[in-house]
């Protein structure tokens, strides 16, 4: 008998990885603010504190100091992650720079991962132990918001992707206008709770927030008169999926052949290479293209993204199913008999007949 699922594992196991990779491109909740390992019992953040200045140009720029106590066997550093992209919206995140009240070291280090700036701060080759002062500061473009009757800032400030309790948290607010509507809510993304005012003044105000959990963050909402600084009009990119009803029933129907294919290979081996590279070629044009008009990392998949990767998946699966039906392969004769996935010492010969 055939050997069915030997004949369908190879083009199963391609299908799969071509869809995870499809699931991954996906937007991802954000991860704002992650260390960089998974925190050890005893680590925290006594204190965070973070200093929002509202520029005249319509630029938030961002200081942050955060003292991080690490565990005895020590860390190499912490990353930030500060979010450019929310959904179809995104942030431009720029000037990034770093240091260390108490000597730790504090290189930096950025890369753009789905849809955050990742700010690593610390050396690879040195580890750090105990209580230790971090400074990160950057700039963030965009960010404003602009309504009928005012300019409107939502920023989290300190992320809720922390792992690790904080102990207290402060957020400080300047402008370079008299501020009269600045918000604060602290806590759990759909669980939150009003910040302490700690102090007002004309031109900045101050929010405290003791005993913060992990994942739990502080969000700021101002709101600026009209013309009191330069906004510019925020940024938008095409969402991550853009794919219609036509390249979503290519890529089902694809499936469905792969299964055809690994029962009767209606296909030579080199033609399922060619819709295989031809599938990648569109793939690679359709993401080239999005990222050609607005910057990387901007990339949506649409009607050509799903037929290359339709197309891709048959020529991958008739490739498999071509190799595994292919006598030199999956085939042997001997002694004018045939046999299918044995070895040479397995092979079945007639009584009183020896090969020679």
């Amino acid at each position: 008998m055939p050997d069915v699922r030997g004949r369908v594992r190879g083009p199963a196991i391609t299908a799969g990885v071509l869809l995870l990779t499809l699931v991954l491109a996906l937007p991802a909740p954000a991860a704002e603010g992650a260390g960089a390992p998974a925190p050890r019992e005893g680590e925290r953040i006594p204190t965070y504190d973070v200093v929002l200045t509202i520029g005249g140009d319509g630029v938030l720029y961002v200081r942050e100091t955060i003292t991080y106590d690490f565990d005895r066997a020590g860390e190499h550093g912490i990353v930030r992650s500060v979010p450019f992209r929310h959904g179809d919206r995104v942030y431009d995140v720029r000037d990034v720079r770093s240091s260390s009240s108490t000597g730790a070291p504090s290189r930096v280090r950025t890369t753009r991962f789905l849809n955050d700036v990742r700010i690593s701060v610390g050396d690879r080759n040195r580890e750090v132990s105990g209580r230790q002062a971090y400074v990160i500061e950057y700039a963030v473009a965009w960010a404003f918001t602009p309504r009928a009757r005012h300019d409107e800032l939502v920023w989290d400030a300190i992320g809720t992707g922390w792992s690790v309790p904080i102990g207290t948290a402060a957020v400080r607010v300047e402008a370079p206008v008299p501020l009269r509507h600045a918000t604060c809510r602290a806590g759990a993304p759909g669980v939150t709770t009003r910040c302490l005012r700690d102090r007002d003044g004309p031109y900045a105000v101050d929010f405290i927030q003791r005993a913060l959990a992990p994942h739990e963050g502080m969000t700021i909402r101002v709101k600026m008169p009209k013309r009191a600084i330069a906004v510019e009009p925020p940024r938008y990119v095409p969402p991550r999926w853009t794919g219609g009803w036509t390249g979503t029933a290519l890529l089902a129907l694809s499936l469905a052949a792969v299964a055809l294919l690994a029962r009767r290979p209606a296909l030579p081996g080199r033609a399922g290479a060619g819709l295989a590279a031809a599938g990648f070629l569109l793939v690679i044009a359709d993401i080239g293209d999005d990222v050609a008009a607005h910057g990387a990392w901007a990339f949506s998949l649409g009607d050509r993204s799903l037929a290359g990767l339709a197309l891709m998946i048959v020529g991958t699966g008739a490739r498999y199913a071509r190799g595994l039906r292919d006598p030199a392969i999956g085939h042997r004769t001997v002694a004018g008999r045939t046999t299918v996935g044995r070895s040479r010492c397995e092979q079945i010969v007639p009584a009183g007949r020896l090969p020679r």
